[in-house]
């Protein structure tokens, strides 16, 4: 399982989600048996050549059709803001389903 989310910083224990206009980076955080198994940064989200099941992002108002476009599912993070918050909130069914 991955989450992609748009962060302002591309260290893991610094960087908060932040609306996708305004990203510095993204976050691409692979999950292993419930662990962060893997936690890298991109510049721009074109440069993953990995599968990407879901986006996690900070509100329901965000511009998310061209996830919607590629099948992947986008979660609401209501108020986690680090990446290991929206992990757990994600491990434990707390993020929110977009539904448009």
């Amino acid at each position: 399982m991955n989450l992609l989310i748009p962060v302002d910083s591309n260290k893991r224990h610094e960087a908060l989600i932040t609306t996708l206009d305004t990203s510095t980076y993204w976050a691409f955080v692979e999950l292993d048996e419930g662990q962060i198994s893997s936690c890298k940064f991109y510049k721009d989200r074109n440069e993953i050549q990995a599968f990407i099941e879901t986006v996690v992002v900070i509100n329901e108002a965000e511009y998310v059709w061209q996830f919607q476009e590629e099948g992947i599912a986008i979660l609401v993070a209501p108020k986690q803001r680090s990446i290991d918050e929206i992990v757990e909130a994600f491990l434990f069914s707390e993020l929110h389903d977009l539904s448009i």
